[in-house]
C-alpha cells in the first residue's frame, strides 16, 4: 500500500467493493445479513475504518462457507445481528472514539489528582 492510498482510504474502497461484489454472489438471506452486518461494523470504526477491514474479511468469509455448507443465517448468527457485530468488534480490540476519549480523560484526571492525592 502506497503513502497516497493510505491518505486517500482509495485501497479500502477497492477492497469495499471487492466485498460487495462477493456478497452478491452469496443468496438473498446471506445478503440481507451482509447489509446488517456493515451497518452494524462501521458504528465501531475507528477515524478511517482500517480496523475493521480484517473484521470485515473474516465475517464474509464466514458467510461464505456457511452459505456452501447449506446452513441458515440464525443457525450461524443467531437472531442478534446486533450482538453477532459486537461480540466480533470485541475480539479484534477495534474502538470507537468514544472510548479512546475515554481512555485519554481517565488517563488525564489520573495524572492531575496523581499529585493531589
Amino acid at each position: 500500500m502506497t503513502f497516497l492510498e493510505r491518505v486517500t482510504g482509495s485501497d479500502m474502497t477497492k477492497a469495499m467493493k471487492e466485498f460487495e461484489a462477493r456478497a452478491q454472489a452469496l443468496p438473498p438471506e446471506y445478503q440481507a445479513a451482509w447489509e446488517d452486518i456493515t451497518s452494524n461494523l462501521w458504528i465501531d470504526a475507528n477515524f478511517t475504518g482500517r480496523s475493521l477491514m480484517p473484521i470485515f474479511e473474516s465475517a464474509l468469509e464466514l458467510l461464505e462457507v456457511t452459505s456452501a455448507d447449506g446452513h441458515s443465517v440464525e443457525e450461524v448468527l443467531g437472531d442478534d445481528i446486533e450482538g453477532f457485530c459486537k461480540s466480533l468488534v470485541g475480539e479484534e480490540g477495534a474502538k470507537t472514539y468514544r472510548d479512546k476519549w475515554r481512555e485519554q480523560l481517565n488517563r488525564n484526571v489520573a495524572k492531575k489528582l496523581g499529585g493531589l492525592i
